[in-house]
């Protein structure tokens, strides 16, 4: 379970507004992320939801708000923010052990050739592609690239993994065998992770909350729902979990129905927590 304070990511009252445009995409969010937490946000097009992650990213700024990590204030890009974006963004002239370790030496420039060799084949096997370690990305599946995108975010040991929709564009198979590594590799490493999914089913099977975007512009959180499953949850048997189905009805009802009339609404000073898969 999460560790550690609570408010190991805090977002306060955050807003953007493009120039040019009357309305911000979003205003007023706020929500708290805990150490060790796996945390989804799920919304229709246009929410702001990738502009939200590179904020907290440093990839971007807000107009107003903040965002604190460990109680200090994000102000631009950190190693103790791993990023995967949906493409993978490998560099194709380096093998998978030479995009991993321009990574780790980046994060360590002091380390020994032999220190950096270690970590990057230590992270390599984490994602099960210790065989393709000197084959470059033109030689890969995309699947097999996500894995080294993945690897190469864990290999950093960053505080916090920031995901953008990494497993969108992946056939359904390839994306289910990659959530089970994903799973386990969090489970080992008590990772934390802010993710973006349009996936109901991954967020329920990754996890622990899902944050639910009222549609923009003016969007805003409007609801965090709780994960009430246990957390030792598999693909495979998800759907046997009698709670399953209510928390599954209750996203798609907010994705369907409520966000359209949550859209103009103002944004209250904290969003709705509800706990569906209970009662």
């Amino acid at each position: 379970m999460p560790t550690d304070h609570p408010e190991f990511l805090k977002v306060e009252a955050l807003c953007k507004t493009y120039p040019g445009s009357a309305e911000p995409v979003f205003d007023g969010v706020n929500f708290e992320v805990a150490q060790g937490e796996f945390v989804c946000i799920i919304g229709h097009s246009g929410c702001g939801k990738t502009t939200i992650l590179n904020v907290l990213a440093g990839l971007e700024t807000a107009t107003t708000g903040h965002v604190f990590m460990d109680r200090r204030e994000v102000a631009g890009p950190s190693l103790d923010r791993g990023v995967v974006f949906q493409g993978h963004a490998l560099m194709p002239w380096l093998t998978v052990r030479q995009n991993i370790a321009f990574a780790v030496r980046s994060k360590w420039p002091d380390w020994s050739r032999a220190q950096v060799a270690e970590q990057v084949l230590k992270y390599t096997e984490l994602v099960g592609l210790a065989g393709a370690i000197d084959k470059k990305p033109s030689a890969l599946s995309g699947g097999m690239k996500q894995r080294v995108g993945i690897a190469r975010a864990f290999a950093i040991q960053p505080r916090m993994l920031l995901l953008d929709e990494p497993f969108g564009a992946l056939d359904a198979l390839t994306r289910g065998t990659i959530q089970d590594e994903l799973l386990r590799i969090c489970a080992e490493t008590q990772q934390t992770v802010f993710m973006i999914t349009h996936d109901v089913d991954e967020a329920i099977l990754l996890a622990d909350r899902v944050l639910l975007m009222s549609n923009g512009p003016q969007a805003r959180v409007a609801e965090i729902v709780r994960n009430t499953m246990s957390r030792q949850r598999e693909r495979a048997t998800l759907h046997h979990d009698p709670q399953y189905y209510r928390i599954r009805n209750h996203l798609v009802d907010f994705l369907v129905t409520r966000s359209k009339d949550l859209s103009h609404g103002r944004a209250p000073v904290q969003p709705l927590q509800v706990s569906p898969g209970l009662g």
